[in-house]
């Protein structure tokens, strides 16, 4: 006999069976395209993932992002990225949350905006993404994007924190050299030492030279310099600059390492490479006078010309001294006056000293008593020798009353301003 609730009771089975089947072949579709999307196929991820995005999964949604924001499997397109990312994002998914906020703080597919980045980021960082952390923490120590209420260097310290403990390397750097500076958290030595240690095992070159420096100056460690040259090595041979100068002063003097003044200079030319002034400037020096590497006035000239350029003083001088003697370029008291002064404007008193004895005997540059004696004046302030004071005798007795107190009154001047841009202060009185 024929029951209706019988017939009922096989509908909802039947339906459940049904559902239950329709889910396995959604999942199932959804693994494949995640699968391919990990291994990298893309083409088979963008066909799998598509429609599971288009009905609101949100790590297909993310994926397909990651897949336009890098032209993985399609063309690259930043906007249709940021379309994605936002839809996961909005849906709490923390990875295109952190993404989005990257791309709205750089201004990549969207209209650059600190405001909107903030948003994201704190939303993915609150949920424990590293990468958002710190961000959020760069953020906060830049003042970017942060309202004026919420400023706090302690909330960049916090959200960095949190980072550099999850291994974030580049936080535990920044965090090393807030606690180096006493910025955003009390100054402690032994903290930045912590954290740059971290950072420095993760191979982050710019740890790995603090670090040395660290050890070298016995700041937060005992000093120990064979430590330091272990640190300089590993950020030296990453090419960091600062390091390889180091490491070749070291080398050149016997610090930590055996005196071997070959390796010195390879360092010390490596670093030079780069740019780094002081390293220009100290082989230029050795070069000059033939310490370390054979004497040549030419590739003096050439170092520390490339060190002056950059505003060294003491490069500067013996540019210009070198200029004076006619070593390595021809004569030129122009060219000289030009470098004398513009390190003795950087308050270089062996520079004001000679730059004044120009001045008094007007060999490339115009005589003028006054500048003469302010410059020679300032130079014995500083503490040249005292015959310094000679050249003084011998320009006032050609120097008239008023003309010896306004030198003075200028080198009173110089000296309140400690000793810089006296010439540029002469020419506004």
């Amino acid at each position: 006999m024929f029951n209706p609730c019988s017939r009922l009771i096989l509908l909802v089975k039947s339906f459940a069976i049904i559902c239950s089947l329709a889910s396995s072949a959604w999942s199932a579709d959804l693994q494949t395209g995640l699968d391919a999307f990990e291994k990298g196929d893309y083409v088979t991820a963008l066909r799998e993932l598509t429609p599971f995005a288009e009905q609101g999964h949100a790590e297909a949604q993310y994926n397909l992002g990651f897949m336009y924001f890098n032209g993985e499997g399609v063309t690259e397109n930043k906007e249709t990225a940021v379309k994605w990312y936002t839809l996961a994002a909005e849906q709490g998914y923390a990875n295109a949350q952190y993404m989005l906020g990257g791309m709205y703080y750089v201004g990549r597919g969207v209209p650059q905006n600190n405001s909107n980045a903030v948003k994201w980021f704190t939303l993915a960082a609150e949920q424990g993404h590293a990468d958002a952390q710190y961000g959020l923490g760069l953020i906060y120590a830049n003042r970017r994007g942060v309202p004026e209420s919420s400023i706090s260097d302690a909330t960049a310290g916090k959200w960095l924190t949190l980072a550099a403990e999850q291994g974030v390397v580049d936080a535990q750097y920044l965090l090393g050299t807030m606690f180096y500076d006493g910025e955003g958290v009390p100054q402690n030595y032994p903290n930045a030492v912590k954290w740059y240690t971290l950072a420095a095992e993760q191979g982050q070159a710019e740890a790995q030279n603090y670090l040395g420096f660290m050890y070298f100056n016995g700041e937060g460690v005992t000093e120990n310099k064979e430590t330091a040259v272990k640190w300089y090595t590993l950020a030296a041979e990453q090419g960091h600059a600062n390091a390889q100068y180091m490491l070749g002063g070291m080398y050149d003097n016997g610090l930590g390492v055996p005196e071997n003044k070959e390796t010195g200079v390879k360092w010390l030319t490596l670093a030079a490479e780069e740019g780094h002034a002081e390293a220009q400037y100290g082989l230029g020096f050795m070069c000059l006078i033939g310490e370390g590497v054979p004497q040549s006035y030419s590739n003096a000239v050439k170092w520390l010309t490339l060190a002056a350029e950059q505003g060294h003083a003491d490069a500067e001088r013996y540019v210009g001294l070198m200029f004076y003697k006619g070593d390595g370029v021809p004569q030129n008291y122009s060219n000289a006056a030009k470098w004398l002064t513009l390190s003795a404007e950087q308050g270089h008193a062996d520079s004001q000293y000679t730059l004044g004895v120009m001045y008094g005997m007007g060999r490339g540059v115009e005589a003028d008593l006054v500048v003469a004696h302010m410059l020679v004046n300032v130079a014995l302030l500083q503490g040249n020798s005292e015959e310094s004071r000679k050249p003084i005798e011998t320009l006032e007795e050609e120097m008239s009353p008023a003309q010896i107190e306004k030198a003075q009154n200028l080198a009173h001047a110089c000296y309140q301003q400690e000793y810089k841009s006296c010439l540029s202060l002469y020419k506004t009185h």
